[in-house]
């Protein structure tokens, strides 16, 4: 085990003990793909993100392949008693948006590399914002972790878990528009999961990460996801990925032009109010 990464066997075996049985029972599984994980060795498996129950289920397909699942997960959840004991015990990994310190999520993920763990990103940052529900573009991170470390990097599909918890905060439109809101263990879900081949990252072996060279690597990460998601769902995905910080940024610009114009029409009023005092007076 690398200094700076730990973990202990009893916290993973109780979850183990715990977890296991309740996901056969609450789950039905379509999975395919298990043999193209490696049982040794330091590993990322990088997955698309449509549900918050998405954790739960990915865990389970990662353990019945010979894996034990490491995330990167939000700092608040350490700082809840049980469950902080939980996260610290069992050797996840905080990750601290907000803070300065936020490099030290991708130190104790390159720690636990060396340490041959699996650990599992969903590279998007967040649950699709896709209103049916493809996956977005994704972030840096993943492609910058692998390059930096030689790290194997597994793609995975997930689709089922949207029924099961629909995401919250999804745009309400497309397929998300017709989920209903809640969790929905009944009837019985199937919940299908896909792994497929190592991505072949070595075109950017070697080369300086730079914005362009992660931003290629990490396009190639998310373009290999949808294909696979597109094979459990039986349909093409688009072409081209959600961008949800572009619309973010289109809506934006949109939103300051509509101010701007409003506060134009307002000067215009106040003008020709003032117009008509003076003609009056």
């Amino acid at each position: 085990m690398s200094q700076g990464y730990g973990y202990s066997p009893g916290w993973r075996k109780l979850t183990i003990v715990v977890l296991r049985p309740l996901l056969f029972g609450l789950l039905k599984r379509d999975w395919r793909g298990r043999a193209n994980l490696p049982r040794k060795g330091p590993l990322i498996l990088a997955a698309n993100h449509i549900s918050e129950s998405d954790p739960l289920a990915l865990s389970h397909f990662v353990y019945e392949s010979g894996r034990y699942p490491v995330f990167l997960a939000k700092s608040p959840l350490f700082e809840i008693k049980f469950i902080g004991k939980v996260l610290y015990g069992t050797g996840q990994i905080p990750v601290y948006r907000d803070r300065t310190d936020a490099a030290l999520a991708l130190k104790a993920a390159e720690q636990a590399l060396e340490a041959g763990q699996c650990l599992i990103f969903f590279p998007e940052g967040s649950c699709t914002r896709d209103g049916d529900l493809w996956p977005m573009t994704g972030q840096t991170g993943v492609a910058r972790l692998a390059l930096k470390t030689g790290a194997t990097v597994v793609p995975v599909a997930i689709w089922g878990t949207h029924e099961l918890l629909p995401y919250r905060k999804a745009e309400k439109r497309g397929l998300a528009a017709g989920l209903k809101k809640g969790f929905h263990p009944f009837p019985r879900k199937t919940i299908k999961v896909i792994a497929g081949p190592p991505i072949d990252l070595s075109p950017y072996q070697g080369k300086p990460l730079t914005k362009s060279t992660l931003r290629q690597a990490a396009d190639d990460i998310m373009t290999t996801i949808a294909r696979l998601l597109g094979e459990l769902r039986g349909e093409e995905p688009p072409k081209q990925l959600y961008d949800h910080h572009k619309v973010l940024e289109e809506r934006r610009r949109a939103a300051e032009a509509r101010s701007e114009a409003g506060a134009a029409d307002g000067n215009g009023v106040a003008a020709a109010n003032e117009g008509e005092e003076a003609e009056t007076a």
